[in-house]
């Protein structure tokens, strides 16, 4: 009985002290860290969100680009940060949920190193070839892949990011192998594809846009379940007849496993606000992506079921990183 008390006031002064560190904080900068390059999708949308969300807290949010080996080391990085509020991690299907499953030698787990915060946004991705190459629809990609085994090669941001693993999953659906050409980063991947150095790539409507406008890169598919309000041309994944291989990719914002929860839920307040500003909902929108509304247990459970649903997507398609 004096154990349990002595626990109970143990918790309740470990929350008070908790609560305490909220109503001073932030009393400085806040770091975001991205662990890709800038450029691409998981930077233009986290420079959209810092934003507003500094405005709320009344601190600024800095944008810190920490790129290398598919997003491990910013990840990594946030993990080994002090637990004190002052940095957060943009997580991301590649990180959270395959990198553990991708990666032999990951020195972070999930859901043990990291508290969830709440959610960012699901996007789809679209399939994008060189306008060069000889296939004009998915059915004649297809056949030429699978009349050329290896031949064909894809661009992806990194090893186990979205573009990776939205590839690995087509191919595993449409029975075709093809070759990864890893980047640092979106933009170096697609320059490369609008160079011609390689074939196509799994890649989002905020990235593509100015190419697909510029007639610099053909799109042939869409991996959401709906087809891209921008694009109502474009069809599905679903619609061409690989329903196995729809996806969305879906980031969140995550914090040190020991940052006090009065901290996280006032984090998450100022995020949700920030999400639900109209020039946020509008631009995201216009990327093709929907906010992600989750906070807490609902976003730490999300991630756990991504991991599960993961990992049975990589054993399936052999996909393995150093």
């Amino acid at each position: 009985m004096f154990l349990t008390t002595r626990r109970a006031a143990f918790g309740a002064a470990l929350l008070a002290t908790g609560q305490l560190r909220a109503q001073s904080w932030p009393a400085r900068s806040i770091t975001w860290i991205v662990p890709f390059t800038p450029g691409g999708i998981t930077d233009t949308s986290s420079r959209l969100v810092a934003q507003p969300l500094g405005a709320w807290l009344g601190q600024q949010v800095v944008i810190d680009n920490r790129p290398g080996a598919g997003g491990g080391i910013g990840t990594e990085a946030a993990a080994r940060a002090a637990a004190d509020g002052y940095t957060i991690l943009y997580g991301t299907q590649g990180t959270l949920a395959t990198n553990p499953v991708l990666y032999r030698n990951v020195r972070y787990d999930p859901l043990r190193d990291f508290a969830p915060v709440h959610g960012l946004a699901q996007t789809p991705l679209l399939l994008v070839v060189n306008p060069a190459r000889p296939f004009r629809t998915l059915a004649e990609l297809i056949g030429h892949a699978k009349e050329r085994p290896g031949e064909l090669t894809f661009a992806t941001s990194g090893i186990g990011t979205g573009t990776h693993m939205a590839a690995e999953l087509f191919q595993a659906e449409a029975g075709v192998k093809l070759t990864q050409v890893p980047y640092q980063g979106s933009a170096p991947a697609l320059n490369d594809l609008v160079a011609g150095r390689t074939d196509l790539m799994f890649d989002y409507l905020i990235s593509t846009r100015a190419f697909l406008e510029s007639g610099r890169l053909r799109p042939l598919a869409t991996t959401g379940s709906a087809r891209l309000a921008a694009l109502p041309e474009v069809p599905t994944l679903a619609e061409a007849g690989l329903p196995g291989a729809e996806t969305a990719s879906w980031s969140c914002i995550m914090a040190p496993a020991a940052v006090p929860a009065p901290i996280r839920e006032k984090l998450a307040e100022g995020l949700q606000r920030a999400l639900s500003e109209p020039r946020v909902v509008e631009t995201l929108a216009g990327s093709g992506s929907a906010p992600l509304m989750l906070a807490g247990d609902g976003l730490r459970d999300f991630v756990g079921r991504e991991v599960e649903r993961w990992r049975g997507i990589v054993e399936r398609s052999g996909a393995r990183a150093g």
